[in-house]
């Protein structure tokens, strides 16, 4: 028995490691957007279950405009979906939450999720895969990126003593 041991192992974890959502697919690109103090955050932040804001930079798209970009000021691969909901991992609610708006699934940086319905689920507009933004972390919930188990890749949201947040990774 104590010969089979390893290889026991390794069956298990191989079969603990089949539910796991792959959120690492696109590019790890700079993530630097300063919301940070309380001024920006009621102009550009979000408030309330499922509020959203896209904030995007690149040499021919700015978004929000109006936004107080830097020369620091990065947005990822596909940009930035700030949106309010419950954080998976520690069930807080109202807390602001941050992913890339490119579809893992496609793989390209003008692909973006948009969200959609009051379901607050992002949707990809090519491939139609849906994502729980809200309380789950960015999983799947269903099309391709459901059966490949691709997840939207996350940001973190650090809170700052000015009342506000700054996005990075």
């Amino acid at each position: 028995m104590r010969k089979f041991l390893p290889l026991i192992t390794l069956i298990a974890l191989s079969f603990t490691g089949c539910d796991s959502v792959d959120d690492d697919r696109i590019p790890n690109l700079a993530v630097s957007v300063n919301i940070g103090d309380s001024g920006l955050w009621n102009t550009y932040g979000v408030a309330g279950f499922g509020a959203s804001r896209n904030f995007i930079l690149t040499s021919n798209l700015r978004q929000p405009s109006g936004f107080p970009y830097s020369t620091q000021s990065a947005t990822g691969f596909g940009g930035i979906l700030l949106i309010n909901g419950m954080d998976p991992f520690t069930t807080t609610t109202d807390v602001p939450l941050a992913y890339d708006l490119a579809c893992p699934v496609e793989c390209k940086p003008d692909v973006r999720v948009q969200i959609e319905g009051d379901l607050y689920e992002a949707v990809c507009p090519v491939c139609h895969s849906h994502y729980d933004v809200t309380m789950s972390g960015g999983s799947p919930i269903s099309g391709p990126a459901a059966k490949q188990k691709f997840g939207l890749r996350r940001y973190q949201c650090l809170p700052t003593t000015l009342g506000g947040y700054i996005i990075t990774n």
